[in-house]
């Protein structure tokens, strides 16, 4: 019986554990006053990296992103100390920078379930069975 018992409290122990990954970039302490030298994008990508997104349309924007992964055992992951330096190029150049902290963010929340697609058509597993007959070739056959 304590065998028992006392695995039941392990496990719940360790369901309960707390974790923190840190997502993204690392970003110096002193962010702005490094970025007060930058005016190149090699200098940018020298100091911090390579960006993790460019915007495709409008003004090129670099993005850089950072945050904590938060894991409470069954818990929802949470994020915090989020952290976006943006970077506006032009020819190489570094025309202005901004860095936004959690309070600058807006939490944004994902809606549950799923975005429905027009005109898509919806088939249970059986006929999704007999969809597929005829579709794959033999195994070995190198078609």
């Amino acid at each position: 019986m304590k065998k028992i018992l006392s695995f039941i409290l392990v496990v719940v122990l360790c369901a309960c554990t707390f974790q923190t990954k840190h997502r993204g970039y690392v970003f110096p302490e002193n962010l702005e006053s490094k970025l007060a030298n930058i005016h190149t994008t090699a200098q940018l990508q020298e100091e911090i990296g390579d960006p993790q997104t460019r915007t495709i349309y409008g003004d090129e924007v670099w993005v850089y992103y950072s945050a904590d992964e938060n894991m409470h055992g069954p818990f929802p992951i949470t994020y915090d100390n989020k952290m976006v330096l943006l970077a506006w190029v032009k020819g190489g150049k570094i025309l202005k920078t901004k860095v936004l902290h959690d309070e600058d963010l807006k939490d944004v929340k994902i809606a549950d379930g799923e975005t429905e697609i027009p005109a898509a058509i919806d088939l249970n597993a059986l006929e999704e069975l007999f969809n597929n007959i005829g579709r794959f070739s033999p195994a070995g056959l190198g078609q």
